[in-house]
C-alpha cells in the first residue's frame, strides 16, 4: 500500500531570498499528507509482516495524526484505536477519526503519560494489536523521513522543518547524514521550550553542528497562537496561495520569514521548507480565523 511517494518542489518568489522553495508534502494525501504519510510507511510494512491487524496509538483531540492513522488503517483493512488526551470532547478531526472507523478511548492527562502502560493494560492480550506511540514516533518513521532527502536537489544550503516530537528532523538528519550533504537543517520546534528535539533527534541520529534550533517561535506552546502568528498565515496565504497550519507550519515559515528580515539568512542561499502537512488543523482554529475577518 505505501509505496514510494515524491511531491513536488515549488518556488516561492520572496522579495529578500532569491532560492526559496516549499516541498509540498501537503500535496502527498488529502488525510495521511505530508510526514504522516512517511512516517506510517514503514509502521504499515511491519504490521503486514508481523500479522498485526489493529493499529494502536495516541495523540491530543485535533491531533492530525489520529486522523492519519484512522484513515490508513481503513485503506489497509486494518482495525484502529487512539488512546485521546483529556476530558471528552468533539471536534471535526475526531469526527473523521470515527468516520474512518477509529475508536476512541478519551484518557485523562495523568495516566496518558504512560503510553507503554495504556497499552499493556487494555490490549495485553491481544496479539494482533501494533503500538505506534504519539505522532508516529519510531525507528520506522525516522526511516520514512530521511527518503525525503534523496528528492531535494544536492546543492540545498538551508533546508527547515516544523517539530512536535522531532521525528521527522531526526530523518531529515539520518538522509542528510546518509548522503554525506552539506546541507545545514534547520528545525523549529512548535512546543516551548524546545531545546528537548535535539536530546529526542539523538535517540535515532547522531546530532551534528549541521543542525540549528530555533526555539523562540513557538508562539506560546503548542496548538497556541498569537494575533502576529495569525495574521502572517493571512498574509502568506493571500501572497503566495499556499495554505499553512498555525500549530506547525506557520510557525516555521514565520521563523524564516524573520530570519531573512534580520539578515541571519543570506540572501543567496538556496532554502527549503518542507511542508509537513497538517492543514486539517485549520479546522481547530476556525473561530480564530473568523474573528480576523470581522
Amino acid at each position: 500500500m505505501f509505496e514510494q511517494v515524491y511531491s513536488p518542489l515549488q518556488k516561492i518568489n520572496h522579495p529578500l531570498l532569491r532560492n526559496f522553495y516549499v516541498k509540498r508534502d501537503d500535496l502527498i494525501d488529502p488525510y495521511i499528507s505530508g510526514n504522516k504519510w512517511r512516517k506510517l510507511k514503514y509502521l504499515l510494512k511491519q504490521a503486514h509482516t508481523n500479522r498485526k491487524t489493529h493499529l494502536v496509538t495516541f495523540g491530543g483531540a485535533f491531533s492530525n495524526h489520529l486522523v492519519a492513522t484512522a484513515s490508513a488503517a481503513a485503506r489497509a483493512n486494518l482495525k484502529s484505536t487512539a488512546f485521546v488526551r483529556g476530558e471528552p470532547v468533539t471536534n471535526e478531526m475526531l469526527l473523521l477519526c470515527k468516520l474512518f472507523g477509529m475508536n476512541l478511548i478519551f484518557t485523562d492527562r495523568e495516566s496518558y503519560k504512560d503510553k507503554r502502560l495504556l497499552f499493556y493494560q487494555h490490549f495485553r492480550k491481544q496479539e494482533d494489536a501494533l503500538f505506534i506511540d504519539e505522532g508516529g514516533a519510531s525507528a520506522e518513521a525516522v526511516q520514512g523521513c530521511a527518503e525525503i532527502i534523496t528528492e531535494l536537489p544536492e546543492d540545498v544550503d538551508l533546508l527547515f522543518c516544523a517539530a512536535g516530537t522531532g521525528t521527522t528532523a531526526a530523518g531529515l538528519m539520518q538522509g542528510i547524514l546518509n548522503q554525506n550533504r552539506q546541507t545545514k537543517l534547520h528545525v523549529v520546534p512548535a512546543l516551548k521550550n524546545g531545546m528537548f528535539i535535539r536530546t529526542e533527534m539523538a535517540r535515532y541520529v547522531p546530532v551534528d553542528k549541521q543542525l540549528v534550533l530555533h526555539t523562540e517561535y513557538h508562539f506560546g506552546g503548542y496548538a497556541k497562537t498569537q494575533p502576529a502568528l495569525l495574521e502572517f498565515l493571512h498574509q502568506f496565504s493571500s501572497n503566495y496561495g499556499l495554505l499553512t497550519d498555525p500549530v506547525y507550519t506557520a510557525k516555521m515559515f514565520f521563523a524564516i520569514f524573520d530570519l531573512v528580515a534580520k539578515g541571519l539568512i543570506d540572501s543567496e542561499a538556496k532554502v527549503v521548507a518542507l511542508h509537513t502537512g497538517g492543514l486539517l488543523g485549520l479546522l481547530g482554529m476556525k473561530d480564530k480565523l473568523e474573528k480576523m475577518f470581522i
